[in-house]
């Protein structure tokens, strides 16, 4: 814009200097000032105004009595006017605010292309007939012409108003543009991302990624990466899901062999007490077997005699029901043995914890009683069925009755009660007043091999067998000791349920 009107501003002042060029020279004031008012009253011209070479005013073609116009005389406003424009040169100047020299204010704010074209003292001037400059000045005067821009100003602001609507238009349809290049190409393949993510987090390790051949290359390479690295998930999910069924094989091949193992010691640990009960037994079995010798001898005597009386076949009778009872006490003790040395049977059954107990401490009667120790039972549990294998059961209580029966000294004494702690449970509790154990010794006394007896007296698998016989019977043990005082073993084992 600026550079059309410098070229217009060119033109006029050219068109003007040509126009007044013979007028001047010929110093025709009166072709001059008509020629200046025809100038003045052309399309686009404010006024045209002629100042000499100190810069007053001489010739303007503004009424002097119009208010609706600015001030001709710019020196009055503008002390600096001979610095605003050239002096040699034709110049040029926009003034953007002229309400400091309009005459009437109301006008406001006008924008002008002020153009100040300087008269020269060429040659013909300082050689004319008619008047006669002299040669040394360099400038004669000068003309101003002011031309009005508000027409360019109403063009130029409805082309910035057409740009700045246009631009907006644009940016809006960019911004859409973006809007949906952004949903398709970048938002929609990250949600399939996340929701293939998700799906994989769920447990799904089939679902890929679809590949678009329209997708951006960035995409496409990350939609590349993800499925390959759900076929390497899925792959290694199928071999850790194979090694995971290797390893339950061998587990569960190495907890039969545990079990089997397990058993084996249960087993041992049974002889091992069966040898301690042997002395005893056979005492126990010696004694009915030695009156049923002398009571046999007897009744075959008596019965050799021809004579036989009704007292002596009473009496007969009699030796014969005591032979009776004391072999029937031999077979008992006998049974009693087979059942505690007879092979665990498959599987747990309901049986009544009482009954168990009883056949138990039957058993141990005999040894309690030669070793003189007072033997107490209080089975006071209100409900005792409980789901076992009965054998296993029995040989826990007499693995803690038999070392019950080392640990106590004179005057010894040894209580099995039972009791409900609650309505699921029932506790058995086996109480001596022996040597007790050392506290430093109570956390290891269910280890293998651990034992607190003297060398050559057990090996320490004893309390091990007990307590894995408990765990299997999903029960817990404890033990409570106060040296030389008391000890207690409790054993909590679940009732049975329908």
């Amino acid at each position: 814009m600026k550079s059309i009107l410098r070229e217009n501003g060119n033109n006029v002042g050219l068109l003007v200097e040509r126009a007044l060029y013979h007028s001047m020279l010929d110093n025709d004031q009166t072709s001059l000032l008509q020629i200046l008012d025809l100038i003045n009253t052309m399309s686009g011209i404010d006024n045209v105004s002629m100042y000499d070479s100190e810069n007053n005013l001489v010739y303007t073609s503004i009424n002097n009595n119009s208010t609706n116009q600015s001030n001709p005389d710019c020196i009055a406003c503008h002390e600096n006017f001979g610095q605003m424009f050239s002096e040699q040169q034709r110049s040029y100047r926009i003034i953007d605010r002229q309400s400091e020299c309009i005459m009437n204010p109301e006008i406001g704010n006008i924008r002008h292309l002020m153009i100040k074209s300087p008269i020269l003292n060429n040659p013909s001037c300082s050689t004319a007939a008619c008047h006669a400059h002299n040669p040394n000045e360099k400038v004669l005067g000068s003309l101003l012409i002011k031309m009005p821009l508000a027409g360019l100003d109403k063009a130029l602001q409805e082309s910035t108003t057409e740009y700045f609507l246009f631009a907006a238009l644009v940016t809006i349809l960019l911004i859409v543009f973006l809007i949906l290049f952004t949903n398709s190409q970048i938002k929609q393949p990250l949600n399939e991302i996340i929701k293939a993510s998700e799906a994989v987090a769920h447990g799904d390790k089939d679902t890929r990624l679809q590949i678009k051949p329209n997708q951006l290359s960035d995409m496409r390479t990350v939609s590349y990466a993800f499925n390959e690295m759900l076929d390497n998930l899925q792959s290694a999910n199928v071999e850790l899901k194979n090694w995971s069924e290797q390893l339950e094989y061998k587990v569960r091949k190495k907890t039969e062999e545990v079990s089997q193992a397990h058993n084996e010691l249960i087993n041992i640990e049974r002889i091992a007490s069966l040898g301690k009960l042997s002395l005893s037994v056979a005492h126990e079995i010696n004694n009915p077997l030695s009156g049923i010798l002398v009571y046999a001898k007897l009744a075959q005597k008596q019965l050799a005699k021809p004579d036989l009386t009704p007292e002596k076949i009473n009496s007969i009778l009699k030796h014969l029901k005591f032979i009776e009872s004391e072999t029937r006490r031999c077979g008992d003790i006998v049974k009693g043995l087979l059942d505690f040395s007879r092979k665990d049977q498959e599987g747990f059954e309901a049986r009544h914890l009482h009954e168990i107990l009883s056949d138990t401490i039957e058993l141990m009667l005999h040894p309690m009683k030669i070793a003189n120790i007072h033997f107490i039972s209080d089975l006071a549990a209100r409900k005792d069925l409980i789901s076992c294998s009965p054998n296993q059961i029995k040989q826990a209580c007499m693995a803690i009755l038999v070392n019950a029966s080392e640990a106590v000294r004179e005057n010894g004494e040894i209580i099995v009660r039972t009791l409900n702690p609650d309505e699921e449970h029932i506790r058995i509790e086996f109480t001596d007043n022996g040597l007790g154990i050392a506290e430093k010794d109570i956390p290891y006394i269910f280890e293998p091999f651990f034992s607190t007896k003297e060398k050559n007296n057990g090996i320490g698998l004893g309390l091990s067998i007990v307590h894995g016989i408990v765990q299997n019977h999903k029960g817990k043990i404890d033990v409570k000791s106060d040296r030389q005082i008391e000890t207690t073993f409790g054993i909590v084992l679940p009732l049975h349920r329908e």
